[in-house]
């Protein structure tokens, strides 16, 4: 018997008691990725200074750990079919809660990022099961008010998490805003182990080992790329030409081998159907445009605006607000054609791109936090009609493969795109600032007026070096702003592509 159908068999016998409880352990846990990963967005500035990270390095706490949940999230059925559903939960639950401690008890940037590679891998398995085990433990009647609470409890982790995250790291550290998450994990782990069903694996299931190394090695080397090229001077570089050549091989017999296998880690001709395919791209845009404000906006308002940590979770925090009440709209915009609430969605993502490469060092945090919250209800609108669509026209026998590509192009998107956002902003700043200061010179008759310098001054060092700060500043919010008109692109360049997708009525028949 298989392991889902096991599972099934046990949940009818399952009390009301034992329900809520297992839907309080499964909320519990699932919301932990969501919340680590807004915290951590959080924390940057403060982990960048104590770890004497430069941007681009610090960005690397973000990007691997998306990275290797992309990789590790399409593991999660072999892994159920191989050791059983509730080991899979559980361990994944308490695997996750050690890594999160360990990432606060890192001391330096190498073992930090380890640790959220760990973290990322480790728990990958949590979000595409807990829903599942939510499905098998109501009855089909109640399947849609468990989704509803799950959805909602959720979304609230990701609104309370940088909130407290950023007001202990001001009080304490960064490290208590990582250490806060622990007895909540294991708090999961208990409830999850004392309540979920025995179910038994559904026996020996073979994985594509060629597919998955190739793919994971193709995607490693690639991140490495994006993440090291522009410290290394891209290829220039002898280390970046070998991880191009590495990913491109080991992409190469990726795809030969998924193509030619029988059972392929991957099925590429499910990308021969259309709907699919657009929203393999859409979603690897929405990804793209998910993670990326989070990361950026941290270290720009507290190095060079001078926010606080508890403000800036405040922001952040609002971006979870908007996903809410874009879940809430998504539920009545989800009657009509999926298209419509896909293009209001992406329409609102240009809208606040647009918002944001208009802002200045001056900016007010009620305009940031207004903005957020457009970004997260855009965020909340685009996901359930793209989901619809993307799968409309898919077999369900395909579904688990197709979902498992689905959700890799979200997490690739976000961590590529916000690896290339972050090697703008460090070459804008040191291509704009090499070109400002070039104007500071004693020859320059502009600066000896007295409206043009204000309070500024180049006869003493001490004035130098207060001008060089603020040159540096300057030259630092343009790089931010060429990575919000490369946000604002991205969004706008998915309005067109959705014009291409099957409506609900045309799907149906296809």
């Amino acid at each position: 018997m298989s392991s889902s159908a096991t599972v099934a068999d046990t949940a009818r016998e399952l009390t009301v008691g034992r329900r809520i409880l297992i839907l309080i352990a499964v909320v519990l846990g699932s919301t932990l990725y969501a919340t680590t990963l807004l915290v951590a967005s959080t924390l940057l500035p403060q982990m960048q200074g104590a770890m004497s990270a430069t941007q681009d390095e610090i960005a690397w706490v973000m990007t691997f750990n998306i990275l290797a949940t992309a990789v590790a999230t399409p593991m999660t059925g072999w892994l159920v079919a191989r050791f059983g559903r509730r080991t899979v939960m559980t361990w994944s639950v308490l695997a996750f809660s050690t890594t999160t401690f360990l990432c606060g008890a890192a001391e330096s940037l190498e073992t930090l990022v380890l640790w959220r590679i760990l973290q990322g891998a480790l728990g990958a398995p949590v979000i595409p099961l807990s829903q599942t085990i939510l499905l098998d433990s109501f009855p089909k009647r109640q399947a849609g008010m468990v989704t509803s609470i799950f959805g909602m409890a959720v979304v609230i982790g990701p609104v309370i998490g940088p909130t407290l995250g950023g007001l202990l790291s001001e009080i304490y550290s960064w490290r208590w805003a990582f250490y806060m998450i622990v007895p909540v994990g294991l708090l999961s782990f208990v409830g999850l182990r004392l309540t979920l069903p025995l179910d038994r694996p559904g026996g020996k299931a073979a994985l594509d080992w060629t597919g998955f190394l190739s793919l994971s090695v193709a995607i490693a080397c690639v991140q490495l790329v994006l993440s090291r090229g522009q410290r290394l001077d891209w290829f220039d570089s002898s280390e970046i030409v070998v991880e191009t050549l590495v990913a491109l091989l080991a992409f190469y017999v990726f795809v030969a081998h998924s193509l030619t296998a029988k059972a392929p880690f991957l099925n590429l001709r499910l990308l021969l159907d259309r709907n699919y395919s657009l929203g393999l791209m859409l979603v690897a845009i929405y990804g793209m445009l998910n993670f990326t404000p989070m990361v950026l906006l941290p270290p720009l308002l507290q190095q060079h605006a001078g926010y606080p940590d508890r403000i800036i979770g405040e922001i952040i925090a609002a971006r979870g607000v908007g996903a809410t009440f874009g879940f809430f709209l998504a539920i009545f915009i989800g009657k009509l054609d999926p298209r419509v609430g896909l293009i209001g969605g992406f329409g609102l993502q240009v809208l606040s791109g647009l918002w944001l490469m208009d802002v200045d060092l001056n900016v007010d945090t009620h305009t940031l936090m207004a903005n957020s919250l457009v970004q997260g209800i855009a965020i909340g609108v685009i996901w359930v009609p793209l989901t619809l669509a993307t799968f409309a026209t898919i077999d369900a026998r395909h579904l688990p493969e197709g979902t498992a590509v689905y959700h890799l192009l979200r997490n690739i998107g976000s961590s590529f795109f916000i690896s290339l956002c972050v090697a703008e902003i460090v070459r804008a700043t040191g291509a704009n600032y090499a070109r400002m200061v070039e104007l500071v010179t004693p020859y320059n008759d502009a600066l000896s007026l007295p409206w043009v310098t204000g309070a500024w001054s180049i006869d003493s060092v001490s004035g130098l070096a207060r001008l060089a700060k603020e040159i540096n500043r300057q030259a630092a919010m343009i790089g931010y702003l060429n990575a919000f008109g490369m946000y604002t692109l991205a969004s706008a360049l998915a309005v067109p592509a959705i014009l291409f997708v099957a409506g609900r009525a045309r799907a149906r028949n296809v």
